[in-house]
């Protein structure tokens, strides 16, 4: 249901450090209607032209506050994402993307939604991988976008 509105179709860009491309990022939406504590967000399952980029590739900028890991939000137990705010999802990648369009595979991982599961002192301790379908929430597949990079220098 919310599947077309996770990625902003116009965000896809590189990312430009001390004047090098050091990645590429895009601008994210949460799938659930309550939003989520950071804390309880564990990141994505992201593949892009059929290269996976792991979690740990992965920072997290919401809230004003500059990009952060998934392991740096973990601690984040009060801070909140609302539904309609969005994110910036950056991933490290030297060199970045090419411009021209790109297949972008991808699903959220959230490691709890409503209330207490079974599964949530196991997925505090060891998260779900992304894409797995665990801890997908409004997502319970993998979601496909085709995205276009317009200026692979990152300008």
């Amino acid at each position: 249901m919310f599947d077309n509105y996770l990625i902003r179709h116009d965000s896809l860009k590189n990312d430009v450090e001390g004047g090098i491309v050091a990645g590429f990022s895009l601008a994210v939406r949460h799938a659930n209607y309550r939003g989520v504590f950071l804390s309880l967000h564990a990141g994505y399952f992201l593949e892009v032209d059929g290269v996976e980029y792991p979690v740990s590739a992965q920072s997290f900028e919401i809230n004003g506050q500059p990009p952060r890991s998934f392991e740096e939000t973990k601690t984040a137990v009060w801070e909140h994402w609302d539904y309609d705010d969005e994110a910036i999802l950056h991933i490290a990648a030297p060199g970045g993307l090419k411009a021209g369009l790109h297949i972008i595979r991808f699903q959220q991982c959230v490691l709890a939604a409503y209330g207490y599961l079974p599964t949530d002192e196991a997925w505090v301790a060891t998260p779900p991988k992304p894409g797995s379908g665990a801890g997908s929430d409004k997502t319970p597949h993998i979601v496909t976008y085709e995205l276009s990079l317009n200026d692979a220098a990152g300008a």
